[in-house]
């Protein structure tokens, strides 16, 4: 009996990000806006389609008469009653990031305005920037899907964005001394990169703490043992978030660099393979629906370091399935590899499938 192609796997619920209300938000950050520019208050208060799933995002511009209307926008950290993704949301560390490589590189930052440590105001430590037009390769439905600006673009369009992304990274490495940027050095011993994967351990642990543990990450971090670089690389400022939906563009040009949270300092590969493997990650997910992507966009050969992107992305994708469950919007499956959306590709990398 014909049997037809396989059906995709049917995506879970779109995860909770928060629980706060967005009119009392609202409502707040204009009484704290008065108290920094008298007379000023928040209008036209959004939330992006792409809200990510960490901190918060809010889009607003500022009535005032002195200056005039700005355009911005304000990084909230994460709700801690909405099952937080990281166990630590340092703003000012984020703040003064952006702030280091607005003054010693050329790539293009959103300029910051204020910091706001304080969580009384709208009840978590924010900063708030001035809001870059654009457009931002979309998460959902994913860039390389068919009828989206990128994919639609033509190939020297694509090559072009990807060159200049690229290119981003590596003024990122080189303009910004690692000296001025110590305060982003993970805790422990021996080379930066150990610390970092050091840092993603203990993370995993604090994710799986009372829950079913992932075999599959698990067997990852053991593939890092036999596939570590004999040369390292001397640690730089990492992006740490590299990835093209963090970019805005102005056509295919970078305008704008976001998300500076998971910035640290490790080895430059460490962001390459980021960059390259979360492409794949969303080119997965396009061919998993039935449709071609950009297989020809983003590839690197560099084995361990998309591993290691690899895992980093899952023990994510595995906090916020648990999130999930711990809303009762999915329930703990019999395999917790499972949960990670990416789980047949990390498994292919372990047995050494890098295609």
């Amino acid at each position: 009996m014909a049997t037809g192609p396989p059906r995709p796997r049917q995506p879970r619920p779109a995860p909770r990000t928060t629980t706060r209300d967005p009119a009392e938000v609202a409502r707040r950050l204009s009484d704290w806006l008065d108290a920094q520019l008298p007379g000023a208050r928040a209008v036209d208060v959004s939330v992006p389609e792409s809200n990510g799933m960490s901190s918060e995002t809010l889009l607003f511009d500022i009535e005032h008469p002195e200056p005039p209307l700005r355009h911005c926008a304000l990084r909230l950290a994460a709700d801690p009653d909405a099952y937080t993704v990281f166990p630590v949301y340092d703003m000012a560390r984020q703040h003064r990031t952006m702030r280091l490589v607005a003054e010693r590189s050329d790539v293009p930052v959103p300029r910051v305005l204020w910091l706001e440590r304080d969580p009384g105001p709208l009840g978590a430590p924010f900063f708030v920037m001035e809001r870059v037009a654009g457009r931002v390769p979309p998460d959902v439905m994913p860039y390389a899907y068919e009828g989206n600006w990128l994919y639609e673009a033509s190939d020297a369009e694509r090559a072009h964005l990807e060159e200049a992304t690229v290119g981003v990274i590596a003024h990122l490495h080189d303009q910004v001394p690692p000296a001025e940027a110590g305060f982003l050095a993970l805790p422990g011993e021996g080379s930066a990169l150990r610390r970092h994967v050091a840092f993603q351990r203990a993370y995993y642990a604090w994710v799986v703490d009372g829950l079913p543990r992932s075999p599959l990450v698990e067997s990852a971090f053991a593939k890092l043992g036999e596939l570590w670089p004999r040369d390292e690389g001397a640690p730089v400022l990492n992006w740490g978030d590299a990835r093209i939906g963090n970019v805005v563009y102005d056509g295919f040009e970078p305008a704008a660099v976001l998300d500076w949270e998971m910035a640290c300092l490790a080895p430059p590969e460490v962001d390459i393979g980021w960059i390259v493997f979360l492409h794949r990650f969303f080119q997965d997910l396009t061919v998993r629906f039935g449709q071609p992507g950009l297989p020809d966009f983003l590839r690197r050969d560099m084995d361990f370091y998309t591993l290691y992107a690899a895992l980093r992305h899952a023990v994510i994708m595995l906090r916020v399935a648990y999130r999930q469950v711990h809303f009762g919007e999915v329930t703990v499956e019999r395999d917790p590899d499972t949960l990670i959306l990416h789980h047949d590709r990390l498994a292919a990398m372990v047995q050494g499938d890098f295609g």
